[in-house]
């Protein structure tokens, strides 16, 4: 397999699923603003969205947008234990994260990262990304250790990649202590460590 990604990108969730589930696959860095590859070629005829990410399969097959992606992979290796298994509620509360995760605080970030965005728009932007966080906390606030309780999912990994862009956009976490622990734990995955260095987020 090989993942298409951007450093630092919401693709970094399923780079962090990939790892975790132990298998070998290849990533490809993607310059999003001019849409090549490392290697110059047009990343657009991987994925004409023109954004990460894709996974190429060992078919040809390319998997794109990143709540499907993370959901391929954990069901395609279901001994990581990414995911429940499909069909059960637990199954459902994975996918409401994702949907969650993707519609209310990924998109929620966009105007954070905009050249062109207006002063107000940023400011109402991070207002709602602090609206969808407080959520994030109070369902955090049980105790429990990740999203759906104790067990690491691949709705941990998008969380994780997306909460992380408070540090580039100067969004402090310290409203929220729970979210701040959850971050802290997440982080220490060695999956996540060895996908960060991989992607030059944190020194190797």
């Amino acid at each position: 397999m090989k993942l298409y990604y951007a450093p630092g990108a919401c693709s970094l969730s399923p780079h962090i699923s990939l790892r975790e589930a132990g298998v070998e696959f290849e990533i490809v860095k993607v310059d999003t603003a001019t849409h090549l590859t490392e290697s110059g070629a047009d990343f657009k005829a991987v994925n004409p969205k023109g954004y990460v990410p894709a996974l190429v399969l060992e078919t040809g097959d390319v998997v794109t947008e990143g709540a499907a992606v993370v959901q391929y992979i954990a069901d395609r290796f279901p001994k990581a234990g990414l995911a429940p298994a499909n069909g059960t509620l637990e199954r459902t509360r994975l996918q409401e994260q994702l949907n969650f995760i993707a519609s209310e605080l990924h998109k929620a970030f966009s105007p954070l990262f905009s050249k062109t965005a207006s002063v107000d728009a940023k400011e109402t932007a991070a207002a709602q990304v602090s609206k969808r966080l407080g959520n994030v906390e109070t369902l955090l606030s049980d105790g429990r250790a990740h999203l759906l309780g104790e067990a690491f999912s691949v709705a941990d990994a998008y969380l994780f990649t997306v909460v992380n862009w408070t540090s580039v956009t100067g969004i402090s976490l310290s409203p929220w202590p729970h979210l701040t622990a959850y971050m802290q734990r997440v982080r220490e995955r060695p999956a996540v460590q060895a996908a960060m260095k991989a992607e030059g987020l944190i020194a190797a």
